[in-house]
């Protein structure tokens, strides 16, 4: 007999997980656990920390829509806020008593006959449930590509994503391979201190200028004071991203344009 029975069982603990958990709750569902491989919430938001991780989404809209922050300290806030904003859900709305943390799951099966999944975690302990939810990420899962020299190169080396902060970057000469959302966060953090940094990409991005700021006192004073117009501000971010950011990234001249 399994040691663990839920009608659901969720695999992670970070935004999407956490959410189908608040959403089960209100649908008067409580028969449900959420497995976590590591030791607290937050999914890549807790594993990433190299320098100058943050959203590349506006925290207004990089946040539940029922549950409003109006404490965001930035447009685009950094990792430890984001880290902190799920912390705040997850006790808020009793997430913890329905979480089990240090659970790897390495197996999951499906048993037709009885219309139930069997699970085992990595220290093989078995979970049993009705119905089965992934919500696993995969951005702190390190690609790590080859390349002509590999096997030669001996100096330190790490990804992004397994960011060594024993390493102290001033002054060294430093490669960066890849240009995407981490690179493009990181590379301003570390330039000022390497003595040079080149950065090798495959395939230009586009990029446009961030317009990254703190909040104003007042600014934060009305969002928490009228919640209606922090959701009428969101739902702004939503359409600007939705008519002009996704046209743009498919090559509509006229949306890269006005983005100019």
């Amino acid at each position: 007999m399994a040691s663990n029975n839920h009608r659901v069982i969720i695999i992670g603990a970070g935004f999407s997980g956490m959410c189908l958990g608040i959403k089960l709750q209100e649908a008067g569902i409580d028969d449900y656990v959420i497995l976590e491989k590591a030791a607290e919430v937050g999914g890549t938001w807790r594993e990433n920390t190299y320098p100058g991780a943050e959203c590349d989404v506006p925290s207004a809209l990089y946040s539940y829509s029922f549950e409003h922050n109006p404490k965001w300290q930035f447009k685009w806030s950094e990792q430890q806020q984001i880290l902190e904003y799920q912390k705040h859900v997850a006790d808020k709305y009793g997430l913890y008593a329905h979480i089990h943390f240090g659970h790897e799951i390495t197996g999951a099966e499906f048993d037709e006959s009885r219309h139930r999944w069997t699970l085992t975690t990595a220290t093989g302990e078995i979970y049993v449930g009705q119905h089965l939810v992934t919500a696993v990420g995969q951005l702190h899962h390190p690609s790590i590509p080859k390349f002509a020299g590999d096997d030669t190169y001996q100096g330190v080396r790490f990804h992004s994503a397994r960011w060594d902060h024993t390493i102290d970057l001033k002054g060294k000469r430093v490669g960066v391979i890849g240009n995407a959302a981490s690179a493009l966060q990181f590379i301003p953090e570390i330039a000022d201190d390497a003595a040079h940094v080149t950065v090798f990409q495959r395939s230009p991005n586009w990029v446009i200028a961030k317009q990254d700021r703190p909040y104003k006192p007042w600014e934060k004073w009305i969002f928490e004071r009228i919640p209606l117009l922090a959701r009428l501000y969101r739902l702004r971010i939503w359409l600007r991203a939705e008519l002009l950011f996704l046209p743009a990234m498919r090559n509509n001249k006229l949306a890269q344009g006005a983005l100019r």
